[in-house]
């Protein structure tokens, strides 16, 4: 993926995981997830324009589509106020999609760090299929696996990329700890003594506005 659009979905992801916390207004949110989405869109029909279009070229463009019509998506539901049942269903479709994406980092590449980049992405996407079609009440954990996950494994690595220092040695073996801690932490949350996740059905006046 193009590390620019990297970069500037981290700050989408931050700021729809607070608007799960209820810290960020839907709309001036939304607004953002389409001015993004839009920039995620262009992007990859550029790069493949001017790829060599071989299968591996087309793969990996096309992994940005995933995050942009997200972000389409989640603003033209937030802006309107439309009903995120739809939203959730795609969700599950990106997050099975991403598992592919995982597995093939992994076997294919052999890239731990993708694969498991790609792998926390999957649970990302996973659990707004839970809060947009099933109607769990997980806003909270959702908000802050969103919060950790815009940082972790968009921002920094935009950032490590500028720098010149992304997919150094060391940094990978330091990126593998960091996603295991991350892992623990929302195991942790979800087991520990202050459970954040209340299963069951959003009430019937609740607006389903925060998706990725």
């Amino acid at each position: 993926m193009s590390f620019v659009g990297l970069f500037l979905s981290g700050a989408v992801v931050f700021l729809n995981g607070l608007m799960f916390l209820g810290k960020a207004g839907a709309k001036p949110v939304g607004y953002f997830n389409l001015f993004v989405g839009i920039i995620q869109i262009i992007n990859p029909f550029y790069l493949i324009m001017t790829s060599s279009q071989g299968n591996w070229d087309l793969y990996n463009n096309a992994a940005i589509f995933l995050f942009g019509l997200t972000f389409l998506y989640v603003g033209v539901t937030s802006v309107k106020g439309l009903e995120g049942n739809g939203l959730g269903w795609y969700s599950l479709w990106v997050s099975i999609i991403a598992v592919v994406y995982t597995v093939v980092s992994l076997i294919h590449f052999h890239d731990v760090v993708n694969a498991l980049t790609w792998g926390l992405w999957a649970f990302l996407w996973f659990l707004f299929f839970l809060t947009g079609s099933l109607k769990m009440k997980i806003d909270a954990y959702v908000g802050i696996v969103a919060i950790v996950l815009s940082w972790v494994t968009l921002t920094v690595p935009a950032m490590l990329h500028f720098l010149g220092v992304w997919n150094t040695p060391a940094v990978n073996q330091i990126y593998i700890w960091v996603f295991i801690l991350s892992i623990v932490f929302f195991v942790v949350m979800v087991f520990g003594p202050k459970f954040l996740i209340h299963t069951g059905k959003s009430k019937q006046g609740d607006q389903v506005v925060s998706e990725l």
